[in-house]
């Protein structure tokens, strides 16, 4: 199979304007703890078949989120990430067999709902970032990805409810969104997407998120825990923000 350093649909200067991009959102990721994640979909799904989208992006972030989690692997809550596993295998694999295709704005709505009330409701009970709990929330998380690929700020918003230590938080989120991105290469690979057509183009989107992680992390060491949770909390609620204008807008058209 011949492969190509481009794929015929993305021109030079959209690519060269993509994998900016990917340093500025894995910077932003990485000192903030989370969005450039969604940002880097919305600007992907400016210019790329929306077929390509979800995949893309998927491994995109499976290699950004790696590096993130290489860069600060000290740091990982290994006792979260031990309970979050089974949950995205689980997940994943129900995605995968069910197939389902509910209206996008229903899932943007609800995670925009999750997201809002653990950044600004009452706290959770402690028994809900158990192992039971993370299970539950990678499962949920990890089946959602499959069609809508933006449930990293609720998983980002679970996370920070368990850490209040800033490099704990980013690296642990890094390795859930490692776990969680990794079953796609295989999902859609079944479904019949082509990833070699824009294999170059993957790999060089991860190098160039890999030194937007170094440079946010550098960042993220000038921010103490507070104001870290303060950022976090407020690039959360935007986003949340964001996925409710977007489910208002869809519902309306499905309607």
């Amino acid at each position: 199979m011949e492969i190509t350093l481009l794929p015929e649909s993305l021109s030079v200067s959209v690519a060269l304007f993509l994998l900016a991009s990917s340093v500025v959102t894995s910077m932003i990721t990485a000192s903030l703890g989370a969005g450039g994640g969604v940002l880097l979909l919305i600007l992907m799904a400016t210019w790329m078949p929306a077929a390509a989208i979800i995949p893309v992006h998927g491994m995109i972030q499976l290699g950004s989120n790696g590096g993130r989690a290489i860069l600060t692997w000290k740091h990982i809550d290994w006792r979260t990430i031990a309970a979050f596993t089974p949950g995205v295998v689980a997940g994943a694999a129900a995605g995968a067999w069910l197939l389902v295709s509910l209206p996008a704005y229903l899932w943007q709505l609800t995670i925009a709902v999750f997201v809002l009330y653990l950044c600004w409701g009452p706290a959770l009970p402690k028994s809900a970032f158990g192992p039971v709990g993370v299970f539950i929330a990678a499962t949920v998380t990890s089946f959602v990805s499959l069609f809508v690929g933006a449930t990293g700020p609720l998983v980002a918003a679970f996370i920070k409810q368990i850490h209040a230590d800033r490099f704990r938080t980013v690296a642990t989120f890094a390795t859930a969104m490692v776990l969680q991105h990794a079953p796609k290469a295989l999902v859609f690979g079944v479904a019949g997407f082509v990833f070699a057509n824009w294999l170059p183009f993957i790999l060089a989107m991860i190098a160039c998120g890999f030194a937007g992680t170094w440079i946010g992390l550098h960042l993220l060491r000038s921010l103490n825990n507070r104001w870290f949770r303060i950022a976090l909390n407020l690039v959360l609620t935007l986003l949340a923000l964001r996925l409710m204008w977007q489910a208002s807008l869809a519902a309306h058209w499905w309607a």
